[in-house]
């Protein structure tokens, strides 16, 4: 267990060794992503009442219109305004979630988030926190949108920042204050995240009940890289379940 608010560099190796193995025996990337959150919000404590830190642990991936299934094309469309899509696009597609709802804990039950169209930097703009959440990591919108080869190798070498919000309540990058935010007690909110070999973004998001401090949310920058590990097998294989 981590005391979310004092995670230190020893609980750091603890977590990041934890997630780097956690994909054993798992049979696709949604599966490995499921465990990822599963963890998190398990083992992510207020240490000063031992509870559950989180409200709410999801993982995002890019993912090419092409290969979505055909509920989350029909999803994707929609937010398109019916026009047609790019086999290309990439769309920000939930992956895994958990979170003190039961509705939370099925990416198939999330009714605006299975999967978000990203057919232009302008249409990013909508979404402040998508946005803020690539720029955030180190990602230009318009190089993760249509990267090329020289700049994929670069981007899947890189080390990545994180997306920290240390006050959510009253936050233009947190959505949903009146629904989520307030009633739920979220406090801050954190995000890391990558790009994989396959030129697409990969992001764990968590939002805590406990304040957490700059020096704590700066130890989860590492654990970027375990989640990539954790994912890496399965890259061009089976994503969903």
């Amino acid at each position: 267990m981590y005391d979310i608010r004092h995670f230190s560099l020893k609980d750091m190796a603890q977590c990041s060794s934890a997630l780097r193995s956690i994909g054993a025996d798992a049979a696709t990337m949604e599966e490995v992503a499921q465990r990822i959150v599963q963890y998190l919000y398990d083992h992510l404590l207020d240490g000063a009442t031992g509870e559950k830190s989180l409200v709410l642990a999801r993982v995002f991936k890019t993912h090419p219109y092409e290969e979505l299934d055909e509920s989350r094309r029909a999803l994707a469309l929609k937010m398109l305004g019916g026009v047609s899509a790019p086999p290309e696009m990439k769309c920000l597609t939930l992956l895994a979630t958990v979170g003190v709802k039961a509705e939370w804990n099925s990416r198939r039950q999330s009714t605006g988030h299975q999967t978000i169209p990203l057919p232009s930097e302008q249409f990013v703009d909508r979404f402040p926190m998508i946005r803020q959440l690539i720029q955030q990591l180190g990602v230009e919108v318009n190089t993760l949108l249509l990267p090329d080869a020289a700049v994929l190798a670069d981007m899947a070498q890189t080390t990545y920042n994180v997306f920290y919000v240390p006050n959510a309540v009253g936050n233009q990058y947190v959505p949903a204050q009146e629904e989520f935010v307030i009633p739920y007690g979220v406090r801050s909110v954190i995000g890391f995240g990558g790009v994989l070999p396959s030129g697409n973004l990969f992001a764990v998001i968590m939002f805590s009940r406990t304040d957490i401090p700059k020096e704590a949310a700066d130890m989860f920058k590492t654990l970027a890289l375990s989640v990539k590990l954790a994912l890496l097998p399965f890259v061009g294989k089976a994503v969903f379940a």
